[in-house]
């Protein structure tokens, strides 16, 4: 694995479980290919974003309005800028206290330490029926 990539992988795991906003926003490049597909409506944490401004408000959205309950690292694969972390999560969504579980696979292409594009695939049915009264 190349170690630079590898470093940024970790660094981003460890200051997401964290919560560190800062520090996190600061992984990512001045401006981002960000995708996460989904029901925005229900969730506006989901969909584009273009630069690290929108990353930080993407992350304060989500944390305001969901709280983990787990989340498991099942593998972690690189490819020269590439790195792919797949896993499983269970979130509650602060709004209904119904519990989103989910597999999830996130896509993340780096470039000299920075995170330049970012997607995140998931059970967006379950996130949306989670969102739901």
């Amino acid at each position: 694995m190349n170690n630079s990539i590898q470093e940024t992988v970790q660094d981003f795991l460890q200051l997401l479980s964290g919560r560190n906003l800062t520090e996190l926003t600061n992984l990512f490049s001045d401006t981002v290919d960000w995708y996460i597909p989904g029901d925005e409506q229900k969730a506006p944490w989901l969909g584009v974003r273009s630069n690290k401004q929108e990353v930080s408000d993407f992350f304060e959205l989500l944390w305001k309005n969901t709280e983990p309950v787990s989340a498991k690292i099942d593998h972690i694969f690189t490819d020269h800028e590439n790195a792919v972390i797949t896993g499983e999560f269970a979130t509650k969504m602060l709004a209904t206290g119904n519990i989103a579980e989910s597999l999830f696979c996130i896509q993340m292409r780096i470039q000299n330490n920075k995170i330049i594009r970012y997607r995140l695939l998931e059970d967006s049915l379950a996130v949306s029926k989670s969102l739901s009264k």
